[in-house]
């Protein structure tokens, strides 16, 4: 064994084997229809007995689904499903392509578009008086108004009341957030960001999910060209 070798740190392969196989068995729980989101899970004697493995293959599983917020535990309760999918498993996938972000700027369309189209239809009233006061407290702001923005876009896909997509969006701005702030403000068009906010507003006022789309669309495509082809 070489020098360059010996100094490589890796686990075990079986118990790294096991510890995903663990898991495989518990979220087919959830795919089989045993047990649905929110439930209670089997103690981790019972599920020891009924894996065949160890504490500390099923702890290590345990572990890294709590990470990934499928699973919750409760102090003396026991351990849970989560009720929603959260945003951790995608903050994961799009740490790794944070440096593109043309697939970014993709990613946030193929969301975003969908949203704002089931946001034209299940938006309510006091969501929509939140959008307006957004869009009046961007126009006010003399400094970085960036917090508006993302909340604007986060107010619209919360309002499509998904708790799929609930998940999503937040991982998705985030990752928003640090590729605009290799943008400095004086680049900024914040006039026409809150000329297309109106447009989007506008649209899911009157509860038209095509407009609302064609709107998002143009906004989000302004983005890109401002990230990939800035002036």
């Amino acid at each position: 064994m070489s020098k360059e070798s010996e100094a490589i740190k890796m686990k075990s392969v079986k118990r790294v084997s096991l510890a995903n196989q663990v898991i495989d068995q518990i979220i087919d729980l959830l795919i089989s229809g045993q047990l649905k989101a929110g439930d209670k899970l089997p103690t981790e004697m019972e599920l020891m007995d009924m894996l065949y493995v160890s504490r500390p293959v099923l702890r290590e599983a345990l572990c890294s689904l709590e990470m990934l917020g499928v699973i919750y535990r409760k102090t003396r309760e026991g351990t849970f499903f989560s009720n929603k999918v959260g945003s951790e498993p995608y903050r994961i996938m799009l740490a790794l392509s944070i440096g593109d972000i043309n697939k970014f700027i993709e990613t946030r369309l193929t969301q975003e578009l969908g949203l704002v189209g089931l946001a034209a239809e299940k938006i309510s009233e006091s969501e929509l008086d939140k959008l307006k006061e957004n869009i009046e407290l961007m126009e006010e702001t003399d400094g970085d108004y960036l917090h508006l923005d993302r909340e604007f876009h986060r107010i619209i896909a919360f309002s499509a009341s998904n708790s799929i997509t609930e998940g999503m969006i937040d991982a998705i701005l985030d990752m928003y957030d640090k590729t605009m702030e290799n943008i400095p403000l004086q680049d900024r068009n914040k006039n026409k960001t809150i000329q297309q906010h109106k447009e989007i507003y506008y649209a899911l006022e009157k509860r038209d999910p095509v407009e609302a789309y064609s709107s998002m669309y143009q906004h989000l495509d302004h983005v890109r060209n401002r990230l990939i082809h800035p002036q």
